[in-house]
């Protein structure tokens, strides 16, 4: 039976979830999710955990954040006073906000926390420092 490497283009039905369950992505209702092994367009974890896989082939696999969105870094958590944001910006904890750093380049933050005066931004992922369950089902290999 042929099995999964790197170069090869696959399809995969995958459910990822959280350890307490949760369920933050699927595709096992639509379309497989295509990608080519090797080529970085997947979190590592997930590639390695699909090499060697044939087709027809399901497991679940855990990806510990280091194979995923890295640990969390605390010092891309800042809190800001709610006066220093824009005032068309309602924060709401879980949104996104794009800011502008000072050398120019743009960087996506969330919000964390809201208190009665201050906002916390968060520059993490927001899975990072979370180990990933992922049920995985390799459907086809090109």
């Amino acid at each position: 039976m042929n099995q999964a490497k790197n170069g090869d283009t696959v399809k995969v039905h995958f459910t990822g979830k959280l350890e307490n369950g949760e369920v933050f992505g699927k595709s096992v209702e639509g379309q497989p999710f295509e990608f080519t092994l090797g080529a970085s367009q997947i979190i590592p974890g997930v590639e390695e955990g699909i090499l060697g896989m044939e087709v027809g082939e399901k497991k679940t696999i855990a990806v510990p954040p280091e194979q995923a969105y890295g640990p969390k870094r605390e010092e891309l958590v800042v809190e800001v006073k709610k006066t220093d944001l824009p005032e068309h910006i309602e924060p709401a904890v879980g949104e996104p906000l794009r800011l502008r750093r000072t050398d120019g380049d743009d960087i996506e933050v969330f919000v964390s926390d809201i208190s009665e005066d201050t906002v916390t931004l968060d520059g993490n992922h927001p899975f990072a420092g979370m180990t990933l369950l992922f049920d995985l089902e390799l459907v086809e290999i090109d």
